[in-house]
């Protein structure tokens, strides 16, 4: 039994079922802060850390609600996205593991937002709301799910594992950039800020650190390999085996009354030897019945 195992069965029952359910409900709160009031995040609800150390604790949690998209239409996408991603993890791993997954990711945007204060001094937490939190669950999902499809565009088909090595390849970059921004010529900064890259050791180890519940769970425990669907499948194979094993072998049947051995304590039966298949007859049928052929 492992670490998770042990914490499973102390904690498992305080795991919040249909985690991201409550998620979607959030971020549509944090969308309809965004469309009529979106100073009003920045001002008093976002990861500032600064103002966390001032005494405003409740971003440690209000700063979850930020929507994955500020457009109407690609938001809905992505909450079909993001639940669809959350519900099928928390079916594959279980509630307790998918709970234990993403408030990881969760603890680890906010020990990332303090570090880069602290270290380099540069308050990134209230820039980056839910994004890492986010890529986490497609990471995962990625690599719980190599072959699903996805339709790039609504029109081109493309599998998870491809857009995750595509990921994976652009966070790579991200992180190595930052950290080694002072030997960057100034046509790789322009070239990298035109895809979207930061380059800042702070923006760096932030995004690592966001994303340490991926490297925790993917590549620094060797048990994940049991939650894959192929093994999971297998598992849910043998069980229903042995269970409907156990079931006839535990009750007789007669293939021609219907009678079983709970409706008689001296009720015999037998398997015919001449039928064409597994049938069992009570001691009044078994020489009586007609043979299955």
């Amino acid at each position: 039994m492992n670490w998770i195992d042990k914490l499973e069965k102390k904690l498992g029952r305080y795991a919040i079922r249909n985690l991201m359910y409550y998620i979607i409900i959030l971020y549509a709160v944090g969308y309809v802060v965004q469309l009529f009031a979106p100073e009003f995040y920045a001002s008093y609800l976002s990861l500032d850390v600064i103002a966390i150390l001032h005494g405003q604790i409740w971003r440690l949690f209000t700063f979850m609600i930020f929507p994955p998209s500020s457009g109407l239409f690609w938001f809905l996408i992505s909450l079909y996205l993001y639940y669809s991603i959350g519900r099928t993890l928390e079916y594959q791993w279980g509630t307790f593991r998918f709970n234990l997954y993403f408030f990881t990711g969760v603890l680890l945007h906010i020990v990332g937002a303090f570090v880069s204060q602290f270290i380099f001094g540069v308050n990134l937490g209230q820039y980056f709301g839910t994004y890492w939190l986010n890529n986490s669950l497609f990471l995962a999902f990625a690599a719980t799910y190599p072959d699903m499809q996805f339709m790039l565009f609504f029109i081109l088909p493309i599998k998870a594992k491809v857009l995750g090595i595509i990921y994976g390849i652009y966070f790579g970059v991200e992180i190595v950039a930052g950290f080694l921004a002072e030997h960057l010529t100034i046509n790789m900064l322009i070239g990298l800020s035109r895809i979207g890259i930061v380059v800042h050791p702070a923006y760096s180890l932030m995004a690592l650190l966001s994303l340490g519940n991926f490297i925790l769970f993917f590549f620094g425990m060797k048990s994940m390999h049991r939650y894959s669907p192929k093994e999971i499948h297998r598992r849910r194979t043998y069980v229903r085996s042995v269970k409907q094993g156990e079931r006839s072998a535990n009750t007789h049947k007669c293939a021609i009354c219907g009678r079983t051995e709970k409706d008689g304590e001296n009720l015999e039966f037998r398997v015919c030897s001449k039928c064409n298949g597994y049938y069992e007859y009570c001691q009044e049928h078994l020489f009586t019945h007609t043979h299955v052929r």
